[in-house]
């Protein structure tokens, strides 16, 4: 490294793995001194002709001065950074500061020029792009808030890199050269083409992972049983479309299959490319496997070796060294410690997991960080039973392990435009980046239904994964996730409950419920589950029990074609007697009528129905794909009555009703989809962040920076406190300090009664209930009075800290916060004040900035906000003057990041306007914000 005292330390923070357009991955790092053969190796490996682009000129070969300038930085006026795959240089990127005369400068001059060289083996896999995004964030970061680039008018594939890039730009033409000029100031189409890219390059690289063209097992055990020999006989019965290898250094010599598959005993002895490696092998021999499929060029890895993070402070370094080495390669990793992936395209026909059956292909994409919760998935997704019968099947599966590579946030990016996937399902312990989580998940939501359930919600994350810590409690966090568009549930069983209407119904246009079956005790169960769920049921329609199957059809039709009708739940029980309806017909008659309303979902509550939801989802049965000469190995006995199968089938393409055991399920299945749909009729109109002409976003600014100058974080005091809300358009009502019964009054004279005395002593402070509060004293005989009595009961004037302030009209109270959390970012949450909604947990949440819309929803969603509305008799409160206050309190922190917490309490909302009684601001450098900076890998 580079140590002469005229240079700045090596940068060590701009080191950045990045993923790049074709999937695989490329380290990014300054170039420093030690650089000289890799840049001349690099440079020898250049065509002619992009040598002749970079310097407008034949340029065979650098000379020793030239390497001595392209390697020696002082990181702030001159900086290098070089891409590198295998620890040799693919590209590379510099820029030198240079004054308005176009000579080299040092700050305070803001311009560099920047030039790029690209190995031609590596163009197109948009090296350049991500180069430009990290020399682009370094310039930022020394004071360098512009770029020109000289170019060649054929050069076009550079161009193309700079006008593509989103930044404000000039353009000019002179002297045979294309001069462009460009702002580094990242804008809202810059930002859009960043994570337009860093979806494209994401989502490649998981589809790499899980549609391969060939597959090396490696440590397949020479005698059955073991983990690497289970994986590849469940890739070999799973009838993978590919060329499959398996791999153990310790087979004899002479030795060329290993259960039909062809055999090596490493993966550079195969002939031809490899593009997955899944590593079964002991943690200690990974590090060597890794540098074998790397030097041949393997796309990715499986890794379902364990003994990594999850075995503790030893395991975890071992864990970031095998990712640190995976990616030297350009290699993305699922794993350590993974249960594997599956894919059922009849394309791929994948199953390198743990799992000795596939199921059939369907159109739920499965995602599970534990292999213990994707084996119960699998297996509910896969059997009819678990009490939950009729199941579609799987598009694609991912068990992450430890997750210390690809996570859900990557996988969402391939679910997002798999034709494949129409619902996702994902288990999560642990959210890694939950700024980008809740993004990936707005879009994806959009799009098609995701549903999440989270483990480890009350307590740390698993030991294997490394994520950072949030402040925020899990109800939070899970209201984050509801903005977002996530279907959020508690459980595995709500998650395929919820996931099987999704998959095989319409969305329901609103929340009006037909109920309707042969039961009524039954019917009323699932009327009072929908009242519970906040659905809209008509009465049940009692059938009786004689009902037969066309009657179950007249009256199914009937229901779909009601307009005050936006879904069905037809409830059913076993009937006894010759005339009864057979499972067969029953599922016959309900397919029939529903694919007749296609609009509208229909579900069934069973008991005990023999075969009913069988015959239901004929079509979608995910039962093994095998012959009764052929049974899968592990296979289960004969299923019960309740899980064999008629000889019915579905018509092609009709909608498969899903069956509950029990109504409570089906309902809250349904519910989940009555707010989904709402979800997604409000994202298609979003709403907009007002622009207030009161509002003064600079001398807030310059407010901030004079109190920051005091020291790194402070709490605001009183009127700085006011100043800065007052330059958003919040007006604080002051509280004057009292600290004997004279200086109570004088303030009282100073602010006009009636007045308010408060305790403001942290034991007191908003607990009117405590009586620590005296309201509306008229005069001051009343408020010496009350100063004595306060003084009486709780101590002296120094322990009570005594305020007086000016009476507000009276209404309801309410809190308003703001936070910002190092995960997930700026919070905005609201409530009711006093102990009953501290008590009850009843705040809302939204991610800042919030939105009109948002803001709208924020007020009605707490369960108290009835109160708000004229609740038994009640004036109504101004709520749209509680709405724009709790949009101007989300503009100050969204565009003053250094504000990192506001409390507003309480504030009364009364019949008209409001009146803010209490606030507190505290200031600090905001934290490092990674969705704003050039894409990259989470370090290790």
């Amino acid at each position: 490294m580079q140590t002469s005292p005229d240079r700045h330390e090596y940068p060590a923070h701009w080191e950045a793995d990045v993923v790049l357009r074709d999937g695989g991955t490329a380290r990014i790092r300054p170039i420093t001194v030690d650089d000289a053969d890799r840049l001349v190796s690099f440079y020898e490996q250049v065509s002619d002709e992009s040598k002749y682009y970079r310097f407008f000129a034949p340029y065979p070969r650098l000379s020793a001065k030239d390497v001595h300038r392209f390697t020696h930085h002082d990181f702030v006026d001159r900086v290098g950074l070089a891409a590198t795959v295998g620890g040799e240089f693919i590209a590379t990127v510099r820029y030198d500061r240079i004054g308005a005369d176009g000579t080299p400068a040092s700050a305070p001059a803001d311009e560099a020029e920047v030039a790029f060289l690209v190995q031609d083996a590596h163009q197109g896999r948009g090296v350049a792009s991500a180069l430009l995004e990290h020399i682009g964030a370094v310039a930022r970061e020394r004071g360098i808030r512009r770029f020109a680039a000289e170019v060649l008018p054929a050069n076009n594939k550079m161009i193309k890199v700079f006008t593509d890039a989103g930044y404000t730009q000039k353009r000019s033409f002179e002297d045979g050269v294309v001069r462009l000029e460009f702002d580094l100031e990242p804008t809202d189409r810059s930002l859009a083409v960043q994570y337009a890219r860093e979806h494209r390059a994401e989502a490649r690289s998981v589809q790499r992972l899980l549609a391969p063209g060939s597959v090396a097992v490696i440590g397949a055990g020479r005698t059955p049983g073991g983990v690497g020999r289970s994986v590849l006989g469940n890739i070999r019965d799973a009838g993978y479309s590919g060329r499959l290898y398996a791999v153990n250094k310790a087979l004899p010599d002479g030795q060329k299959e290993l259960d039909g598959v062809p055999a090596h005993r490493s993966v550079r002895d195969i002939d031809g490319p490899v593009d997955l490696a899944v590593v079964a092998v002991p943690a200690e021999h990974v590090t060597e496997v890794v540098t074998e499929c790397g030097e041949h060029g393997v796309q990715g890895l499986v890794v379902v070796s364990a003994g990594y993070a999850e075995s503790g402070p030893e395991g975890r370094e071992r864990q970031r060294a095998l990712v640190r080495h995976a990616r030297t390669y350009g290699m993305r990793i699922i794993g350590p410690n993974a249960f594997g992936i599956i894919n059922t395209s009849p394309r791929v026909r994948l199953n390198a997991s743990l799992a000795p059956e596939v199921p059939r292909p369907g159109r739920i994409g499965l995602f599970a960080q534990s292999g213990a919760i994707g084996i119960a998935l699998l297996s509910r997704l896969h059997r009819r039973g678990g009490g939950v019968t009729g199941v579609t099947g799987v598009s694609t599966f991912v068990s992450s392990g430890n997750r210390a590579d690809v996570s859900g946030n990557d996988v969402l990016q391939y679910w997002y435009e798999d034709p494949d996937t129409d619902v996702v399902l994902m288990y999560l312990e642990s959210i890694g980046n939950p700024r980008k989580f809740t993004r990936l998940a707005r879009r994806t939501a959009a799009a098609k239904p995701l549903v999440v359930v989270q483990g480890a919600r009350h307590g740390a994350a698993p030991q294997g994964h490394a994520v950072r810590a949030t402040r925020l409690p899990h109800a939070t966090v899970s209201a984050l996730l509801r903005q977002a568009g996530v279907i959020r549930v508690d459980t595995i069983t709500e998650l395929v409950d919820a996931g099987l209407l999704l998959a095989r119904q319409p969305l329901p246009a609103g929340p009006r419920v037909a109920i309707l079956g042969n039961s009524e005790s039954l019917g009323l169960l699932t009327y009072d589950a929908c009242l519970a769920e906040g659905l809209r049921p008509h009465p049940p329609q009692d059938l009786t029990t004689a009902a037969s199957a066309a009657d179950f059809h007249a009256a199914l039709s009937r229901a779909l074609a009601d307009d005050r009708c936006d879904a069905v739940v037809v409830t059913a029980i076993p009937a006894v007697g010759e005339g009864s309806v057979g499972d067969a017909a029953l599922a016959q008659a309900l397919r029939s009528a529903s694919a007749a309303a296609p609009g509208k979902p229909v579900l069934v509550v069973h008991v005990e129905l023999g075969g009913l939801a069988e015959a239901l989802s004929a079509a979608a049965s995910t039962a093994p794909q095998t012959g009764a000469d052929n049974p899968p190995r592990n296979a289960p006995g004969p299923a019960p009555a309740a899980e064999r199968l008629p000889d019915t089938e579905a018509p092609e393409g009709a909608h498969l009703i899903p069956a509950y055991p029990a109504a409570e399920r089906a309902v809250r299945a349904l519910g989940q989809a009555v707010a989904y749909a709402q979800w997604r009729r409000d994202a298609a109109e979003p709403g907009k962040v007002p622009e207030y002409e009161d509002i003064n976003e600079r001398g807030a600014a310059a407010l901030i920076d004079g109190l920051l100058a005091r020291g790194q974080g402070l709490t605001l005091g009183t009127d700085e406190t006011c100043d800065l809300l007052a330059h958003y358009g919040v007006q604080v009502h002051r509280a004057l300090p009292a600290s004997t019964p004279d200086a109570a009054a004088e303030a009282a004279r100073d602010l006009g009664y009636p007045v308010a005395l408060k305790a403001t002593a942290p034991h007191l402070r908003h607990r009117a209930d405590l009586g620590g509060v005296r309201l509306d004293l008229a005069d001051e005989e009343q408020l010496r009075r009350s100063y004595a009595e306060l003084t009486e009961l709780f101590g002296t004037p120094e322990e009570l800290r005594p305020v007086v302030q000016r009476m507000a009209p009276r209404g309801v109270d309410v809190v308003v916060r703001a936070v910002i959390d190092p995960a997930a970012g700026a919070v905005l949450s609201f409530g009711l004040a006093g102990a009953a909604s501290q008590l009850l947990g009843d705040t809302a949440h939204r991610l800042i900035p919030v939105t009109d819309r948002e803001a709208n929803s924020l007020v009605r969603s707490i369960r108290t906000a009835p109160l708000l509305f004229g609740w038994r008799g009640s004036a109504p409160a101004d709520t749209r003057a509680l709405e724009e206050l709790l949009l101007r309190v989300s503009r100050l922190v969204d565009d003053h990041p250094e504000v990192v917490a506001v409390t507003l309490e309480p504030v009364v909302v009364a019949s008209h306007g409001l009146s803010v009684l209490g606030a507190s601001v505290r200031l600090a450098h905001p934290p490092a914000r990674d969705d704003l900076g050039p894409r990259t890998l989470p370090a290790y």
